[in-house]
């Protein structure tokens, strides 16, 4: 009995518990099913996120353009490989979806994107023994191409898929690439995985990089296991801002230019160092700039040179600085050209070591202020300084130049050179350039005040942001002057200075004539600092030779400064061959393009321009009859009967030396051998083709047979290389001239210490 009665206790203690928790768990169901809550977190919300697939909607970046529309930079579409290795997602499939043979995947893909087989099939063979649903393949499976995609697609691998992703592309290569930067992908980790996008990292991709950016958008819809869509997805979708369009002020034209002939002169001078600034002296706009060592930024690996040069890296800028020495002496009232001072040495006192002119010294005699210009005599300079303008004075020039500021052009990294003005020797060194640092965009700043009646240019290189949706103008640059250092008088009469140096029989800069065209600038030879000591290093070849020049000179349209350090010169070359071969090539073109009007006495030099017919829908053999007729030699693209499009408009005037391209209704593919990029590019945009190029000069190889037909959308890859030659005849008739200047500083002008 007493055993029963035990039982029946244990018995009731456990009905008791049981129903006590019967009814917690009841309750809690109640609970949950009235509030639809579990720990604070809603179920429906939860389950809405579990069957929702959520991604960000990368915004289209901006593009870069040049002022006349032309694309610098745009994003392209690139690929990012995954692959499938369930077997389940191949359920219910005739064929496989998945990866079903590591082995064989991993040498197809190896073979096609020229990657290592093995690290291929260490990837998805980890994959497969971690039992992932799918599986990325790092770097060399990220940015392919549209080819590299399709041969993937047609090798007939299973379980290899794509998702598009941007990629910014320039099309022009080594193109003004420390002026328009470069933008990269960019990873960040967030809950829904590793979302990617596209940051500027030099240059305008960085400057504008919230203009160029935009805004991301998003879409969500309701997906089962295998993350597609389900019948009724309830898709919602927050379209994304693409950025806008940022135009800058160069001219592709012309800075193709600058970057072909710039390619010549380092493939054939070996120079340490070149930069070039082409600007519109009036409006402060910069039409083409360059410098060397360059990059491709395309592919921005082993970069030599970071810095923009032509304003980040200030040296001695040599004789060109003598250009604002005889304005602030003609500004002063105490320059008189026509008196005479005795050339070959100057000093001052006898504490001051003597300063000589550039031809050791000797000078030439007794001569005029006038004739010292256009000769460079650092003894002319000197003497203005110290016993005309006085050095007080000239330093008051030299702050109202802005040598002493930036010139606040909108690019980064931005420098000033240093001004060494507190020794009497400093003080006089300064006066022909030696000693003190200033960056080119400074010159160039200081220069315009001889072309707009005194008033300096601010240099700028964004000329509008536009809308990239409406096509509305959201902000436009206009010019700005900068202070005023000299007079309008002044500036007339640096004028005609300027063109002395180069258009006298005794000048200077006699290789810089053009034939169209009167030329009128100041060149300059740099000695270089002893970078192991003080001093500067000796040798012929170890100067920074430049030039400053404008034309037309009676109402200069461009501006030009052109540097070369270090050139490998032969011994019958001067300092000025690789210079006046920048300069005459890229001037006398782009004046011609820019229809500025020759000078009167050089008209009969010029080439007449043709006007071109209309040859759309004629046959081709009489569009091709009626271009020669007209002395065009124009490039046939194809064997069809007819023609469908012409690289130029009717109605526009062009040299008869000009490629003409003539595309027939059978396009096949010319032989593009010696084609420049621009000529290239033309006739890609003829056929939209999908263009890539490897290497800067001329094409030396393509990947399409010549004859083969090619139709709208095809792949086009060429090889470019420099030409081994280059260099054109540039050597003046006064040959004494040239090399005046070629040794300006040369043993002269040492670095010397004195006391006051």
């Amino acid at each position: 009995m007493k055993k029963n009665k035990t039982a029946n206790v244990m018995a009731g203690i456990y009905m008791l518990f049981f129903v006590a928790l019967f009814l917690v768990l009841a309750g809690r169901f109640m609970y949950i099913q009235a509030t639809g809550e579990v720990g604070g977190v809603s179920l429906d919300d939860w389950a809405e996120e579990q069957r929702t697939a959520s991604y960000k909607m990368n915004a289209e970046r901006g593009q870069i353009m040049d002022k006349n529309g032309m694309v610098l930079a745009y994003d392209r579409p690139a690929y990012r490989m995954y692959a499938i290795l369930d077997e389940a997602y191949s359920e219910n499939s005739p064929e496989a979806l998945h990866v079903s043979n590591t082995e064989e995947t991993a040498e197809t893909l190896a073979s096609i994107l020229d990657e290592d087989k093995n690290e291929i099939k260490q990837i998805l063979d980890e994959a497969v023994q971690s039992e992932r649903f799918q599986v990325e393949f790092g770097q060399l499976g990220r940015q392919l191409t549209q080819q590299e995609k399709e041969e993937i697609e047609e090798s007939g691998i299973p379980g290899i898929y794509f998702d598009e992703e941007p990629k910014r592309y320039y099309p022009n290569g080594m193109f003004a690439s420390h002026i328009i930067g470069f933008a990269r992908e960019t990873e960040e980790e967030t809950e829904d995985g590793v979302e990617h996008s596209i940051t500027g990292v030099t240059g305008m991709e960085d400057v504008m990089n919230g203009v160029l950016g935009g805004k991301d958008g998003s879409i969500s819809y309701q997906r089962d296991r295998y993350d597609k869509k389900l019948l009724d997805p309830d898709e919602i979708v927050q379209e994304p801002e693409d950025g806008d369009s940022v135009y800058l002020t160069l001219d592709q034209k012309v800075q193709t230019l600058l970057e072909d002939v710039m390619t010549q002169v380092d493939e054939q001078y070996n120079p340490a160092k070149m930069n070039a600034i082409i600007m519109n002296p009036k409006t402060g706009e910069i039409i083409a700039m360059s410098t060397r060592p360059s990059y491709n930024p395309n592919s921005p690996n082993d970069v030599e040179n970071w810095y923009n040069d032509p304003i980040s890296s200030p040296f001695e800028p040599g004789s060109t600085f003598k250009i604002f020495t005889w304005a602030a002496a003609l500004e002063e009232g105490v320059y008189n050209g026509d008196e005479t001072f005795e050339s070959g040495t100057y000093q001052p006192n006898e504490r001051i070591e003597e300063i000589r002119d550039h031809n050791q010294g000797e000078g030439w005699g007794e001569i005029s202020y006038d004739e010292g210009f256009l000769r460079s005599s650092n003894v002319a300079a000197s003497k203005l300084l110290w016993e005309d303008i006085g050095a007080d004075k000239f330093y008051e020039y030299i702050q109202a130049f802005g040598f002493e500021d930036p010139t606040g052009i909108d690019l980064p990294d931005e420098s000033i050179g240093q001004i060494q003005y507190n020794w009497p020797s400093e003080k006089l060194r300064t006066a022909f350039g030696q000693g003190s640092t200033v960056t080119p965009i400074q010159q160039m700043k200081a220069a315009s005040a001889v072309v707009n009646d005194g008033k300096m240019v601010k240099p700028y290189v964004v000329d509008k942001i536009v809308d990239s949706t409406t096509g509305n103008v959201l902000e436009e640059a206009e010019p700005e002057y900068s202070g005023q250092p000299i007079s309008p008088e002044t500036a007339e009469e640096m004028k005609e200075l300027l063109a002395s140096v180069v258009n006298d029989e005794d000048g200077t800069g006699a290789p810089y004539k053009l034939d169209d065209y009167v030329v009128g600038g100041k060149t300059g030879t740099a000695q270089m600092p002893n970078p192991d000591g003080g001093g500067y290093l000796t040798g012929r070849d170890n100067y920074v030779f430049s030039f400053l020049g404008m034309a037309p000179m009676d109402d200069p349209e461009l501006m030009v400064y052109v540097s070369i350090q270090q050139p490998e010169l032969e011994d019958t070359e001067s300092g000025s061959a690789p210079l006046a071969f920048i300069f005459n090539n890229v001037v006398e073109n782009s004046l011609h393009y820019l229809d500025v009007e020759p000078d009167e006495e050089n008209e009969t030099n010029q080439v007449e321009e043709v006007e071109f017919p209309e040859v759309v829908d004629e046959s081709t053999e009489s569009a091709q009859a009626a271009l020669e007729e007209r002395g065009f030699d124009p490039i046939v693209i194809g064997e069809g009967e007819n023609i469908v499009s012409s690289s130029v408009e009717p109605g526009e005037s062009i040299l008869p030396s000009e490629k003409v391209l003539l595309l027939t209704d059978e396009p096949t593919m010319p032989d593009l051998t010696g084609w420049s990029l621009r000529e290239v590019m033309r006739f890609a945009d003829m056929l939209e083709l999908q263009t890539e190029r490897f290497g800067n000069g001329y094409v030396s190889s393509q990947n399409i047979e010549v004859g083969k037909p090619i139709q709208e959308g095809d792949y086009l890859g060429v090889e470019l290389e420099d030409p081994s030659g280059g260099s054109s005849d540039t050597s003046s008739d006064d040959d004494d001239a040239d090399d005046s200047d070629e040794e300006e500083n040369n043993e002269s002008n040492e670095e010397e210490t004195e006391e006051e």
